[in-house]
């Protein structure tokens, strides 16, 4: 007997279910089914990716909605278009029996005058990404105001990538009268916020510990130096020969960069971003699903779609800047009970979020190294040779066979088997052979978890000096923000920033110093060649309310960032004063007095005013009046 039939489910899907091939409900689906088929109520439930919450509220919906009214009922929110495809699709499937029951899908990236008519045509059940169906309701092109359900899925991720203040002003928009579903794999303050404000006494369903992760997943992590990122992921690969994995990345331009590298170097892999057209993340994920991308590398909201069977490994190749992110990527695999491994590529920097993940999804790492270029050429030795051994003869070679014989009747069967291996295997042999072994250790992860970072002791780290500041549109956050992404650091790596009119100082651990220094020093931003030096004062100092260090003593001599030769402070445009004076002193002193900037000359005039210090350093330095209402800094670009 399937066991869907206890759950109060119609015959109609029951017989969609039998289709699908379901057999046993899951969890959440076992407990919130027959919860929202007894009575209208408010529900919040909180499962992992990958669980099923897909049906959970698909089956109860469809089985309340009333197919004979063509008046919208029900809206479904997700964060992506990729998920509200897929849970369109799904939902089609389940009322494949149901006579009358339209859904239709609502997201950008499409044309919103169709979309606009296939509900007028009658919708009850609407599918949306929050922006678009905001922009809906703004045209009038929407009516929700008589809905009787409204289903946030996946709500913290939707609340994490902003859209929150569209959430609030979507589930306004619908009657009290409702009934709200809230299906969530954590339960951050904003969701919780949520709840609060738009549901009544709800009734909470919680599979396994609350934002703990799969039990049918396995977490690694490997350590590595920051250069040796790609490296390891590469050996990764290359010891799981039978990959199929989806590879997070935090950035698009990373995302497109790892995904580029890897097809050079003939692996099936793809890029998975914001930037695509529609087609082209179609076409990307059609040929994932078909298994002719054996490595999907993505950002974490372009992957909210992502619904693959049997995926293997997810590998963070960056961890995200949430922490609560991760849990979203495991989802990833190890779903419908099968098991599969989350990898982590960390630096020693990073480590310490290894273990605020564990305290999250309440399970352990297992530290792992990276293997040797003699294991993997192992691991590949065997696996091509389980390969041959495995493969379907095609007996329409039989008609070659003579020729061949001919060819190959001189070698003996060792000599044949050498060949054979040696015509895949080669490529491993010779790229292993000279490559060095790049893992490391770790050492006492608990002694390296609780080092000081920021706002304590700077703990032998370097200081560095930048010649871009708050005149340049940046404030310490958007400044830290523009270096970690520029420098593929993690957001941890970047610490004590601190941004005068001008110029800027910034910490990192001296193992990112050689990266620090030859990348920034070979980028510009707007036109504008950046110039980083290392600063001898470590920012560690506390300053009184007039900026004075009280590390250094009052007016304790000039900065120690080496002094360049002809450098000029540019003048902010409307600046008093309309003479040009040449920078006689050294260059700026951080957080005190009568320095004057060492920042290089920029079109438009040079100023005859020292930079002013941004005041207190217990509090956040102020913004540039216009940073609010400007875009962020152009991404720069490389010389």
């Amino acid at each position: 007997m399937n066991k869907f039939e206890q759950l109060g489910l119609s015959e109609s899907l029951l017989k969609a279910i039998l289709d699908l091939g379901f057999e046993n409900p899951t969890d959440v689906q076992e407990k919130a089914i027959p919860l929202l088929l007894e009575k209208d109520t408010d529900l919040v439930a909180l499962a992992q990716t990958g669980t099923g919450k897909t049906a959970a509220f698909g089956f109860p919906v469809i089985q309340k909605i009333d197919a004979d009214n063509r008046n919208t009922q029900a809206l479904i929110l997700s964060p992506t278009r990729e998920l509200c495809l897929q849970i369109t699709n799904e939902l089609k499937n389940y009322s494949k029996y149901e006579k009358g029951i339209n859904v239709v899908a609502v997201y950008g990236g499409a044309s919103i005058t169709e979309q606009a008519r296939d509900i007028k045509r009658g919708a009850q059940i609407i599918v949306a990404t929050p922006g678009r169906m905001q922009d809906m309701i703004n045209r009038g092109l929407v009516n929700i105001t008589q809905i009787n359900y409204c289903i946030l899925d996946e709500a913290d991720e939707m609340l994490n990538m902003g859209f929150y203040e569209d959430i609030v002003n979507i589930l306004s928009t619908t009657p009290d009268s409702k009934s709200t579903w809230l299906f969530s794999a954590t339960m951050p303050a904003e969701v919780a916020r949520i709840g609060k404000q738009f549901m009544t006494d709800p009734v909470e369903i919680t599979v396994g510990a609350k934002n703990s992760g799969s039990a049918t997943v396995s977490h690694e992590f490997y350590l590595v130096n920051a250069r040796d990122r790609y490296e390891a992921l590469k050996r990764l690969a290359d010891s799981n020969p039978d990959i199929f994995s989806v590879v997070f990345c935090r950035t698009k331009r990373d995302t497109q960069a790892v995904a580029e590298k890897l097809v050079e170097d003939g692996y099936s892999a793809a890029a998975l971003h914001g930037d695509l057209s529609q087609a082209q993340r179609d076409g990307v994920m059609k040929s994932f699903r078909g298994r002719q991308i054996q490595m999907l590398v993505a950002t974490d909201v372009a992957a909210r779609g992502i619904d693959v069977d049997n995926i293997t490994h997810v590998v963070n190749y960056q961890l995200p800047d949430e922490i609560e992110t991760y849990n979203h990527r495991s989802g990833r695999t190890g779903r419908a009970g099968k098991l599969g491994t989350s990898i982590v590529i960390v630096t020693k920097s990073e480590l310490r979020k290894i273990s605020s993940i564990e305290r999250i999804i309440k399970q352990k790492f297992e530290e792992k190294t990276i293997p040797s270029g003699i294991e993997i050429c192992e691991i590949q030795l065997l696996h091509l040779a389980t390969k041959i051994k495995d493969t379907e003869v095609d007996h329409e070679i039989d008609n070659y066979l003579p020729a061949i014989n001919n060819v190959l009747e001189d070698l003996s069967k060792e000599e044949l088997i050498k060949k054979i291996v040696s015509v895949e295997f080669n490529r491993f042999i010779n790229y292993y052979k000279k490559n060095r072994d790049i893992s490391t250790q770790s050492g006492d992860r608990r002694e390296r978890d609780s080092a000081p970072r920021e706002g304590g002791n700077a703990g032998g780290a370097t200081r560095y000096f930048v010649n871009i500041g708050s005149r340049d549109n940046f404030d310490w956050m958007s400044l830290k923000d523009y270096l970690k992404e520029t420098l593929d650091l993690g957001r941890d790596d970047v610490f004590k920033v601190d941004v005068k009119e001008g110029f800027s100082f910034f910490n990192t651990d001296p193992e990112h110093t050689d990266k620090v220094m030859e990348v920034l020093n070979n980028v510009q931003l707007e036109g504008r060649r950046i110039n980083v030096e290392i600063s001898k004062n470590d920012g560690g100092g506390r300053r009184d309310h007039n900026g004075r260090s009280s590390g250094g003593g009052f007016g304790g001599g000039r900065s120690s960032a080496p002094r360049r030769e002809g450098n000029f402070a540019p003048r902010r445009e409307g600046s008093g004063g309309g003479g040009f004076r040449s920078d006689r002193n050294s260059a700026p002193r951080e957080g005190g007095f009568g320095g004057r900037s060492a920042a290089p000359r920029r079109e438009g005039g040079f100023s005859d005013r020292a930079p002013r210090s941004e005041g207190s350093s217990d509090r956040a330095p102020r913004r540039s009046e216009s940073f609010g209402d400007s875009p962020r800094p152009r991404r720069p670009r490389r010389d």
